[in-house]
């Protein structure tokens, strides 16, 4: 390929990370700008081809992006720097905010700060889900495609390999029936830097597979199953393996796990690690390094709270995160030489569709569990009880609508004024009592 200067990608990987603040649909428009728009450093056909195969993975899409645009541009070493940059300035921003949480306690102004948070991440979730629909359903199949999802997800609860498996199958028959039409493949700057083989493959396997996987087997035989920090790695690497889709998918599978089957976390926990994660730099799915610390902040067995819930946040960090190295190196050789296959565009971008579906499903969770202090079963799915709606709440996500669709002030700004309106809010409430 046209050979990109290390350093210097490093430095684009470096600042990507710095700003790669406001969930995957942000960090996705920041390396478009900085890799296709500005540097021309890939096509956008060849970007919109790895950002599809990236959607069909397990787990975070906009760090597996990264990884594969980093290996693209230099080779193995280039998805490490740019793999490893994208998540490393969340890794200390979010640990910081979670020794915070627990050191504050429960005080007003801390609770005040979570209530604005919580409702303000509700808007950017929905602002996600806006963008992510722009860019996707640009047709009738797709947006069929993007409902059936979410139903089935939403209100079914079917499994999700089911429904992404499906939505690709369904890009195939669409495109053998001639209701799609891929664009064509359109010629890069870049030539392919590496060509696939079974040896690279197997190779990428053995390096890569026990890295992930041997702390996980270490921490099972050493502390046992029912130890928090053995429970943490192995619910975790099962979550790299099983939830597709990107951080949005990944979500509102982990967010259901450890508030309703391990009783980790509380919904409210969960949409303030949330709120923590949008307001720092690198993936929405750093969330997961929250609650890792929680969970073993408050079983901490022999060690020191605060160590074992760092030891627990960096835990669930690597097992998260060490597997998209995996996915990326294995897969991505044999996506590029596929790159000009029209029956492989055809099912990415209909499992792109149905991310959308995902993302609308998270949002109405959300929406249930910010909006209305109570809720309850039907089937599979949390409706809300309407007499318990939070009046506050819901103003405050008003606001943050305004601020974000109309006013344009952006995602940090919108959590911070919400998160000091939710502060005076409590200031004032124990002032009066």
């Amino acid at each position: 390929m046209a050979q990109i200067e290390q350093r210097e990608a490093t430095r684009v990987w470096a600042r990507i990370a710095a700003l790669s603040f406001g969930g995957p649909a942000g960090q996705i428009a920041m390396m478009h700008r900085e890799v296709v728009a500005q540097r021309g450093w890939v096509s956008e056909a060849r970007f919109l081809h790895a950002l599809n195969f990236c959607m069909l993975l397990p787990g975070p899409e906009a760090q597996q992006l990264a990884t594969y645009l980093g290996w693209l541009l230099g080779g193995t070493r280039g998805g490490l720097i740019a793999g490893g940059l994208f998540v490393l300035p969340g890794v200390v921003a979010l640990m910081a905010l979670s020794w915070l949480s627990v050191l504050a306690g429960d005080t007003i102004l801390l609770r005040g700060l979570l209530t604005g948070l919580q409702a303000a991440v509700l808007v950017v979730v929905v602002e996600a889900l806006l963008k992510v629909a722009r860019r996707a359903l640009t047709s009738d199949f797709a947006r069929v495609v993007a409902l059936l999802a979410f139903l089935a997800l939403f209100v079914l609860a079917l499994p999700f390999p089911l429904v992404i498996g499906t939505a690709a199958l369904s890009g195939l028959i669409a495109r053998r029936l001639g209701w799609l039409q891929p664009p064509a493949a359109s010629t890069d700057v870049i030539e392919d830097a590496v060509r696939p083989s079974l040896r690279r493959a197997g190779l990428a396997v053995l390096i890569c597979l026990p890295l992930w996987l041997a702390p996980v087997l270490v921490l099972q035989l050493w502390l046992g199953a029912d130890d928090v920090f053995a429970k943490l790695s192995l619910f975790f690497s099962q979550v790299a393996v099983v939830t597709f889709g990107g951080a949005y998918a990944v979500l509102a599978y982990v967010a259901q796990a450890v508030v309703e089957r391990f009783h980790w976390l509380t919904p409210a926990d969960m949409l303030a690690g949330l709120g923590m994660a949008e307001t720092t730099p690198g993936p929405l799915i750093m969330v997961v390094q929250h609650v890792g610390f929680l969970a073993a902040y408050r079983a901490p067995g022999s060690l020191p709270p605060l160590l074992a819930g760092t030891l627990g946040g960096l835990l669930v960090t690597y097992v998260t995160f060490a597997p998209c190295f995996l996915w990326v190196f294995l897969g991505a050789p044999f996506v590029e030489a596929l790159r000009g296959v029209r029956w492989l565009s055809a099912a990415l971008g209909a499992v792109t569709a149905s991310v959308v579906g995902v993302i609308g499903s998270l949002a109405l969770w959300f929406a249930t569990h910010v909006l209305f202090a109570a809720t309850t079963r039907w089937q599979a799915v949390d409706v809300p009880v309407l007499t318990s709606i939070d009046a506050f709440v819901a103003t405050l996500a008003a606001a943050a609508a305004l601020l974000l669709f109309r006013l344009h002030i952006g995602v940090i700004k919108t959590l911070g004024l919400c998160a000091l309106a939710g502060m005076a809010r409590a200031v004032l409430l124990s002032a009066a009592m």
